[in-house]
């Protein structure tokens, strides 16, 4: 029997019987109603994933069951069954909200193929809300590791300011985990079913930011060949994550100062203003003010950023989280490559504890999963790490790590 429940609406006994007869041989699970108040009372007690009724019948008609079941269960599914040709009624249908419609006589292998597009879509959503919570699960506050007290502040002010519609300036060094913070922030605020919208400003070509932003009309420029909606649309009732938002070009700076003002944006190539419902974080590890202070980067725009401004120091600043990363890394990467790897020696994680880490957090984790990758042994030693680890006279390090990543 399939995890899918079918309630069938008609007054006229014989199509109820033939219906549910086909459906039940097909494995669902099929309830009946011979008017739309009894199926009201059925769909109020079963779990109905598909309503099936027929458009005329003496109580309620057809756009009505849509209208109630709807009322009832927004995600509950409703197909009306019309007189053939009848598109007036077809309009009006969808325009209540039915998923679909069959036209008389039912088309046995059509209904069947409708029926599993419906379970299709179920499945997605099942599946996307399982997602989504394991991406929350994931992103909370309490899963970001951490045990030092400046990373306790930093987490302290960003769970602070997570249900507001504030902007939020997020700073510090490159892998320092400014997008693991932004991430935690949306979901913990009021939009965590919203998307969580990221672009690297860093990663575009100087003249691709407008339009990865605002997106753009076909013919806007040379290879705008078809229509393209921007992050700032994508993002519409969520948060938008704008990773290196020094490296903005300034005659962008100037639309995203009116995006962040007005909640309106124009995509390229179109005079037409869109409204856009976005909580804005950014991020950057450059040096704003000096920014500003050579030209470079507008004021005004900076204090609109800057509403509230957290600061991620570098892992060289917070060393006791790196025995809690080391240890969360390596069952990460024990897990997934299939390694029995129990911990770390107490000289390796010395030499690690020694190290200043340019790369902080994201340097770190690649160390760990490459010796991970590489020894044969319970534990991961000195010999697994880098050899630019090494202490060398002075007690300088003898250079940065690199393994050729």
């Amino acid at each position: 029997m399939k995890d899918f429940g079918i309630l069938i609406i008609d007054d006229e006994p014989s199509q109820l019987q033939s219906l549910k007869s086909f459906l039940a041989r097909r494995g669902y699970r099929v309830f009946t109603a011979e008017s739309g108040p009894e199926g009201y009372r059925i769909a109020s007690a079963e779990t109905v994933d598909l309503v099936l009724t027929d458009f005329r019948m003496p109580d309620w008609d057809g756009l009505t069951v849509v209208k109630k079941m709807k009322e009832l269960n927004p995600e509950m599914d409703v197909v009306v069954v019309t007189a053939y040709g009848k598109l007036e009624e077809a309009v009006e249908i969808m325009k209540a909200g039915a998923y679909d419609y069959l036209t008389k006589p039912i088309d046995l292998d059509e209904l069947e193929n409708l029926i599993g597009r419906v379970e299709e879509k179920h499945h997605l959503i099942r599946e996307n809300r399982l997602l989504r919570e394991q991406l929350q699960e994931r992103f909370r506050f309490e899963a970001i590791i951490s045990q030092s007290g400046e990373m306790e502040e930093v987490l302290n002010t960003a769970a602070r300011v997570a249900s507001s519609r504030a902007t939020v300036l997020i700073r510090g060094e490159s892998g320092t985990g400014k997008e693991l913070v932004a991430r935690a922030i949306h979901f913990a605020s009021p939009r965590k079913n919203r998307p969580f919208v990221v672009v690297n400003v860093a990663a575009l070509a100087e003249t691709l930011v407008e339009s990865e932003l605002f997106g753009h009309e076909k013919g806007a420029f040379t290879g705008a060949v078809t229509r393209r909606i921007g992050r700032f649309e994508e993002a519409h009732g969520g948060t938008l994550f704008i990773d290196e938002v020094g490296d903005i070009p300034p005659p962008v700076q100037v639309k995203l100062l009116r995006a962040i003002q007005s909640g309106e944006i124009q995509r390229l190539g179109s005079n037409e203003t869109r409204k856009v419902d976005v909580r804005i974080i950014a991020a950057t590890h450059r040096d704003l003010e000096e920014m500003i202070h050579r030209g470079e980067f507008r004021e005004d725009l900076y204090y609109r950023l800057n509403v509230v401004s957290i600061w991620i120091p570098p892992l060289r600043r917070r060393k006791a989280d790196i025995p809690v990363l080391v240890e969360h890394f390596i069952r990460k990467y024990a897990r997934e490559n299939r390694k029995d790897v129990k911990g770390i020696t107490r000289e390796a994680l010395d030499r690690l504890m020694k190290y200043s880490f340019p790369g902080n957090v994201r340097e770190l984790e690649n160390m760990i999963e490459r010796a991970v990758v590489l020894t044969r042994q319970e534990f991961i030693t000195l010999d697994d790490l880098p050899s630019s680890l090494e202490i060398a006279p002075g007690g300088k390090f003898a250079g940065s790590a690199s393994f050729g990543r």
